[in-house]
This record gives C-alpha cells, structure tokens and sequence, in this order.
C-alpha cells in the first residue's frame, strides 16, 4: 500500500524543484564566479599557533614515556 503513496510525494517534490525557483543570491554567485573573496582566503588554521617552524623529525625522547621509579 504505501509504494504508491511514496512515489507520489517523490514526484511531487521533484516537479517542486524543477519548477520553483528559490532565492538565489545574484551577487554572492558573481563574487564566485569572478575569483573574489572565496572561503579559503577566511580560512585560518586552528593549529598554526603550535607550529615551531621545525620541520625534523620528532626524536624518541619526544614520544617515549619516562620512567618513574
């Protein structure tokens, strides 16, 4: 019983979208499309504070735990 019930609302929704035109924000779509201001350039990295500019690799003393006796 509920195939036809479903199938029905799906294409309801579906004709919904085809023929509704939402609200599209003209301007925000041209600053895209142009190169402006794009979301990585308000990007900023959560991690870039603990970064020390060393590059090596960590040593065994840095990762080992000590012992406590």
């Amino acid at each position: 019983m509920g195939r036809g019930r479903a199938k029905a609302k799906q294409t309801k929704v579906a004709r919904r979208l085809k023929y509704h035109s939402p609200n599209t924000d003209l301007n925000a779509l041209e600053r895209e499309l142009s190169g402006g201001v794009s979301a990585e350039d308000d990007y900023e990295d959560p991690y870039a504070g603990y970064a020390d500019g060393d590059d090596t690799e960590p040593r065994e003393d840095d990762w080992v735990p000590k012992n406590t006796r």
